[in-house]
């Protein structure tokens, strides 16, 4: 890429890593969605969860724009870690929808403004708490990413689904037996290596 549009960039990266992390609820039962596959509970549907609320707050309320979506998981006195955890009573389709409609606020605030409007992000600590909206647009999609990424590793484990979305797996060619041998030798090399250590 040679050209550079900043904008068209600060748009299309989160819309990328958005599309991934739903993508990786697709196939799965309401069940699988929500199980917490790793030591810290991480699950797919919390991870989406999470996402709406980053986007809502640095997309949103941070450059004066209240979406008006009832978070209160955010809220002073809320459980640790609430906006990591889909309650039995938030519906998959529930969180599905806050997340398309965290971002479709989150990008009219793109829209608006220009990329070095300023901010002020609530929750950071008076004297600090300014952001220009380029800096948040790359801190969504860093944040964004990362949780894409999450879901691909906790996406794997029930049922061995790979890949960043439709038709872009970006993956090494080869079938589930192909990989189940990459597996092992890697196990091998891991456990030469250690016993070499």
């Amino acid at each position: 890429m040679t050209s550079s549009d900043s904008k068209a960039d600060l748009a299309f990266y989160p819309q990328s890593a958005r599309d991934a992390l739903l993508w990786k609820l697709e196939g799965l039962s309401e069940y699988d969605v929500r199980r917490p596959l790793t030591p810290t509970g991480t699950n797919l549907l919390d991870l989406v969860k999470h996402a709406a609320g980053v986007e809502l707050g640095y997309l949103g309320d941070t450059f004066g724009r209240p979406s008006g979506e009832p978070l209160p998981w955010l809220e002073d006195g809320a459980e640790p870690n609430a906006d990591m955890w889909a309650t039995a009573d938030e519906s998959r389709e529930y969180v599905v929808a806050l997340y398309r409609r965290a971002w479709a606020h989150a990008d009219a605030t793109l829209d608006a403004p220009a990329p070095d409007t300023v901010g002020r992000v609530p929750w950071w600590p008076d004297g600090r708490d300014e952001v220009t909206l380029h800096h948040a647009v790359v801190r969504v999609i860093a944040d964004t990413h990362r949780h894409a990424g999450h879901a691909d590793i906790v996406r794997e484990l029930p049922d061995g689904s790979v890949g960043m979305g439709k038709g872009n797996l970006s993956m090494a060619p080869g079938d589930s037996a192909w990989r189940g041998d990459y597996r092992s030798r890697l196990e091998h090399a891991a456990q030469e290596a250690g016993r070499s250590a």
